[in-house]
């Protein structure tokens, strides 16, 4: 590993707060130490254990440095980059032209760059001409974008920044555990509060977060839609209702509140197990500021109904005023590290870049002239992420990935695995050998987080860079290396560059009066500026004296003028509660619910690699309430088995009282017997996609 002489300014390779940090070379040059960097104001220097232990996945003891070819005896061993590329190419192309280019999917990741993630797109539709390409953000805020969209006619997470949240009056947190998942984020709520503001969480356990509220409502998992329906039921009987703001800036209202209507109160407590006086506490402390906001994470989204249920907290937004207005909104807290901008230029099935709509023909017409192709030779739309994972081996034969790990990641993850494992070929590009990438036919080692430049969108939608600080391992490559000189070997000479700048570029231009306008952002820009926000179109001619198209200054806050529909109208939509997928039954009387624990991430393909992480969280584990546990006779720390209708896991149980006892969590972060996803449901909510992650029937038994 070879380091620059001085300290270099970027962000942590994790979550969407994409903390700002800085790396210096150690003296003998063999690593890079993070220190604070506390001129950046999204974390203004705090960093959680996983921020500053994020070296250690550089270190080539837990890192692929050669790629690696399966041999005819079974076993992944090393091989050049040219035998490998070229095993690459002639997997995905044989494929292709024995079963269609529809035989060959793409899967992406939430932790690629923007750069990366629009290369993607682009080598999908056009070096293989295949519209099956999605990627694992889809598991991440599809609902809420979806929900955004059909509301606000844009989908950006936060349409104001975070720094808005402690000069706000009320926060309601829908299924969030900030002080586990964004540790440093936690210091806005803090801050909330002793500004005078109140906190209201809403989780079926009382999370670290859950702690410091003013209130703390538990519902029942599954049951978020019919507790915002009741809440907004309470604040139409009660005369709570802004009705100058909904007549002048939205509409479909008297459908909505019909809707919401049909939720009384007692109704709503037999539903969700949240008292009616607990539901009216919520309302009038909602309601009692001149602002408030509404913040979901995948709590409410993660649901076979997420969208609508992310809909029902918008409508309560709406029908108070509390949306378009300073200080007051509803905003979905992101998940993966560039899980906004990951979306947002071409790597979603559905999806062109600058959030175009893929069926839109001005939008292929645009994108096409800048890839230089004809518009009529872009794929349609193709299956979304569990669709696609679950077409695997049938329609789907070979497959190229990309920075994700569905075999731990994945709802229904044993069938998901068993899919992969019947692929004709499978690809793996990723930075250590995933439990996915120990599948693969060919695995590939790329360069990560502080060994390459490229920009992220982070939770508020500002375009962060990323600055290379050290010079990768020999063997290692770049994505954008890969995608080039794969394309080259499907007879696309052009059109793939390796510097991540020259690929912006091109963003730039292919976002260019979409959604998602990057037109007016440039590297320069967003050093000087911290970042920039997004919709930032571009200014033909610039200001006076200078020497090209500047960008305007971007977008901080949204819809304060407008909502980004059609009339400029915000739009209610009438949602109805309606029961998770599964319901507990004789066979399976409890509820799973999944997340994440503040030592770990996602799959834990890294961060189960960093030794100080694992001594914090070495293994899985299930969480259950004393009665449940004395009824069923588990000790704690005894082993548990969690049984779904779709197999069966085993870890140590945890006995809390901070626990709704009808309801079990696991966190998903292992492999193995105690993969919590191999028990959860990929009931998809029909809108987003979504799969039902957050609600499933189990038994627990002693194992």
């Amino acid at each position: 590993m070879h380091t620059s002489d001085s300290a270099t300014d970027t962000h942590c390779p994790y979550c969407a707060l994409q903390c700002g940090m800085r790396l210096r070379p150690d003296p003998g040059g063999a690593t890079v130490a993070v220190e604070e960097r506390t001129d950046f104001p999204v974390n203004r220097g705090a960093l959680c254990g996983k921020g500053r232990t994020a070296p250690a996945v550089l270190s080539s003891r837990v890192r692929l440095t050669e790629p690696l070819v399966r041999t005819h005896a079974g076993r992944l061993e090393p091989a050049t980059w040219e035998e490998a590329l070229d095993a690459v190419a002639e997997g995905l192309a044989r494929t292709g032209r024995t079963y269609g280019p529809d035989a060959v999917g793409v899967f992406g990741g939430g932790g690629l760059t923007n750069e990366k993630a629009y290369a993607l797109g682009k080598f999908a539709r056009v070096a293989l001409r295949t519209s099956q390409i999605d990627y694992n953000g889809r598991f991440c805020m599809s609902s809420a974008a979806a929900a955004h969209q059909r509301a606000f006619g844009l989908d950006r997470g936060l349409p104001f920044p975070l720094a808005d949240i402690p000069r706000t009056g009320c926060v309601i947190l829908v299924g969030s555990n900030l002080a586990e998942t964004m540790p440093p984020a936690l210091r806005y709520l803090t801050e909330l509060k002793a500004n005078g503001g109140t906190l209201i969480v809403i989780d079926p356990r009382r999370t670290r977060t859950a702690e410091q509220a003013d209130l703390h409502l538990a519902p029942r998992p599954g049951t978020d839609l019919a507790l915002a329906l009741g809440l907004l039921h309470l604040i139409v009987a009660e005369g709570r209702t802004d009705e100058e703001f909904i007549a002048a800036r939205t509409t479909g209202w008297q459908e909505a509140r019909a809707a919401a209507m049909a939720h009384w109160p007692e109704l709503v407590e037999r539903i969700t197990g949240v008292p009616v006086p607990r539901l009216r506490e919520a309302v009038a402390m909602f309601c009692a500021p001149e602002s408030a906001m509404v913040l979901t994470a995948r709590g409410p989204e993660q649901q076979s109904k997420g969208t609508d249920t992310v809909g029902a907290w918008i409508n309560l937004c709406l029908a108070t005023g509390r949306a378009g207005r300073p200080l007051s909104g509803y905003g979905c807290l992101t998940g993966q590290g560039n899980g906004q901008g990951g979306r947002e230029h071409g790597q979603k099935a559905d999806q062109l870049p600058g959030y175009r709509k893929l069926t839109d023909p001005a939008a292929r017409a645009h994108v096409a002239d800048v890839w230089g192709v004809d518009p009529d030779s872009l794929p349609g739309p193709g299956r979304s992420a569990y669709e696609l994972l679950d077409a695997l081996g049938t329609d789907v034969k070979a497959l190229l990935l990309m920075g994700s790990n569905p075999v731990v990641s994945a709802p229904r993850a044993a069938h998901v695995e068993d899919r992969i494992r019947s692929l004709d070929f499978l690809a793996v590009a990723d930075v250590v050998l995933s439990e996915t990438a120990a599948l693969a036919d060919v695995v590939l080692p790329v360069t990560q987080w502080a060994e390459e430049t490229g920009t992220t969108t982070n939770l508020e939608g500002r375009v962060l860079l990323r600055r290379r600080a050290l010079t990768p391992p020999p063997g290692v490559r770049s994505d954008l290396d890969v995608l080039h000189g794969l394309a080259a070997r499907l007879g696309v000479e052009k059109g793939f560059p390796t510097e991540p700048e020259e690929v912006f570029e091109e963003l730039r231009r292919a976002s260019a009066g979409g959604p998602a306008d990057y037109s007016g952002i440039t590297y320069s820009r967003i050093e000087a500026e911290q970042g920039v926000f997004w919709p930032c179109p571009e200014i033909p001619g610039g200001p006076e004296g200078s020497e090209g198209p500047a960008g305007s200054p971007g977008t901080e806050r949204l819809f304060l003028d407008r909502f980004a529909t059609d009339d400029g109208r915000a739009r209610f939509v009438p949602v109805t509660h309606r029961d998770a997928a599964e319901v507990p039954d004789a066979d399976y009387p409890l509820l799973l619910t999944t997340g994440r624990v503040v030592a770990q991430y996602q799959s834990g393909a890294q961060t189960r690699r960093v030794d100080e992480l694992n001594a914090a969280a070495p293994g899985p584990f299930v969480e259950l309430h004393p009665r449940l546990a004395a009824r069923i006779g588990a000790v704690d720390g005894s082993p548990l088995a969690v049984t779904s209708r779709r197999g069966r896991a085993v870890a140590p149980a945890r006995i809390t009282d901070t626990i709704r006892a009808d309801t079990v969590f696991m966190p998903f972060h292992w492999p193995g017997e105690g993969r919590a996803n191999t028990l959860t449901n990929p009931a998809l909510d029909p809108t987003s996609r979504m799969p039902e992650f957050k609600v499933c029937a189990v038994r627990v038994e002693p194992a």
